[in-house]
Formats: C-alpha cells, structure tokens, sequence
C-alpha cells in the first residue's frame, strides 16, 4: 500500500496526534484489536490513506473499522468518505461510540464476522506446473 497517503496529511502529523489522544470507545476497541487478537489479523490506529485518517485498518484484508461519535450521524462527508474507500477495495465497518463501550462483544463479533467473510477464496488453490 506504498504512496496510497496524501502527503499533506502525513506533513501535518495529525495521525500522530489523534493516536496519542484515543476517544474512550477508541481505546477500548483497541484493547481487542491490537497484537492480531482477531483471526491473527494486523490493525493499524489512526492508518493515514488517501487524503483520510482511518480509525482502525487492516491493511491485509482490507478492512476499515471507524468508530463515531454523534457528530457523524447522517454525515455526507463520511458517506462520501466510504464511496471512495469502498472503490479502492476496502470494506468499511462503522460503529457508533456507545456501541462500543456498552456493546463490545457484539463489535468486537461482527468485526471478527466480517474478517471471516473477507478471509474466504472462492476460488480453490492452483496446483503448481
């Protein structure tokens, strides 16, 4: 995933930032998340792509989880945000902040659900020539 980060975000270090200043639901999700817990899979906090600032990634499976607080409901910006992440491959997990403070087994299940989904070859492997 080499130069898929705007550089005006990575020059303004605010990925740095926002890792050093965790919501509650954040720190907590990431409690879970982190050390491949989840199906040995790699998370990344605050992941810079494109011109956006992931919450949570998994850059192997492709997999985007944000987490949102009341200031994202019925936002343009973020419907935006997952068309354009959703067209380079990901798939894009949202939970709310006090689903993921008061409901965590059942994030933390759809997460390892989704991962699982995505984690699938439809296809068979090829035998060696």
């Amino acid at each position: 995933m080499q130069g898929q980060t705007n550089r005006r975000v990575l020059d303004t270090k605010l990925q740095r930032r926002l890792r050093c200043a965790p919501t509650d639901a954040e720190r907590k999700l990431w409690q879970h998340l982190r050390g491949r817990q989840l199906q040995g899979c790699k998370f990344r906090r605050q992941h810079p792509f494109d011109c956006y600032i992931l919450d949570f990634a998994c850059t192997e499976r492709r997999l985007v989880v944000e987490v949102d607080g009341g200031q994202h409901a019925d936002s343009t910006q973020d419907a935006e945000r997952d068309r354009r992440l959703v067209a380079a491959g990901f798939t894009v997990l949202r939970f709310w902040n006090h689903d993921v403070l008061m409901r965590t087994n059942d994030v933390l299940h759809e997460i390892h659900r989704v991962l699982a989904l995505i984690g699938m070859d439809p296809s068979p492997p090829r035998p060696s020539p």
